[in-house]
């Protein structure tokens, strides 16, 4: 069983997933904090570097930690920091966990990313060894789309019951009945939170404690409002925000959340830079539809 964790009990909301700014091939930490300052300012409950969003997949060691120490200095203690940290090997998760849980985060997100297909087996010895190896709380972040890796309710669940420090899951297939098996399975002890960004209405009607998006970066007011709505029973206001809402969500998904974020943030006078390469900023249509959406 799991042991009782007081963030995981918490944690709800709107979970903000900064970009990771880059200058001159390194990273910008001043703008770094900027990005976060407007979030925690803006009103989420939680900061999330270092995601998919983050280009965690993109950096170097010395980058991780220069953006490991930034966003835990920018952040300063005022809202919870679950912090990405997945990578290829078990060492350099391992790694990475530890520098993160010793820079001050309360939790660090891990997902299997591998080159070849793992099985459960192997999964599970990946994660044991992360919780084997910090005493914060471990994100259990399934996102195949990206990693390569897909987790299913039951192996989730499995490791929530087994391994000490897995005490969340982010679940971003986009597939509703992943959560609910997973709330079925724990009798709701499991917490979940919705990391598929057109999928967010029909998952917090479903029980997930929040929703994890970087879709704060560029309109954080309807985001906050949504989730408002939702936990105060307000299903109809609830549904007229996510409409006005879903034609951005489903922008940035299609277009890459790094490349469509950046160009927003840029559209908004934040000058986060141009994604890593291979991935490139908007083309001149995609700018026009961002602009569009945004109302600029």
């Amino acid at each position: 069983m799991s042991k009782e964790s007081d963030l995981a009990a918490q944690l709800s909301g709107i979970i903000g997933y900064p970009v990771t700014p880059f200058r001159d091939g390194g990273i910008d930490t001043d703008v770094l904090t900027t990005v976060i300052n407007r979030l925690i300012e803006a009103g989420v409950h939680a900061i999330a570097p270092l995601g998919s969003t983050g280009e965690l997949a993109y950096l170097d060691d010395l980058e991780f930690e220069t953006c490991v120490d930034a966003s835990i200095a920018a952040v300063a203690g005022r809202l919870p920091v679950l912090m990405g940290i997945s990578d290829l090997t078990t060492a350099r998760t391992v790694r990475r966990a530890r520098y993160a849980a010793q820079a001050g985060a309360d939790a660090v997100m891990v997902s299997p990313v591998s080159y070849w297909k793992l099985s459960e087996r192997e999964i599970t010895a990946h994660y044991e060894a992360v919780s084997d190896a910090v005493d914060v709380d471990i994100v259990a972040y399934n996102n195949p789309a990206t990693s390569g890796i897909d987790m299913n309710p039951e192996l989730l669940v499995s490791m929530f019951e087994r391994i000490e420090h897995v005490t969340m899951v982010k679940e971003s297939t986009g597939d509703l009945s992943r959560m609910l098996r997973m709330a079925e399975l724990t009798g709701g002890r499991l917490p979940f939170f919705n990391g598929s960004n057109p999928l967010v209405l029909d998952a917090l009607r479903a029980g997930a404690a929040g929703w994890c998006t970087a879709a704060p970066n560029l309109r954080p007011q309807p985001c906050l409002d949504l989730y408002t709505a939702v936990t105060g029973g307000e299903q109809d206001k609830a549904q007229a925000i996510y409409d006005e809402l879903k034609p951005l969500l489903e922008f940035i998904v299609a277009g890459g959340l790094p490349t469509t974020v950046k160009t927003g943030l840029e559209m908004l006078g934040v000058p986060a830079g141009a994604p890593r390469r291979p991935l490139l900023p908007l083309d001149e249509a995609g700018r026009a539809e961002l602009r569009g959406l945004l109302s600029l």
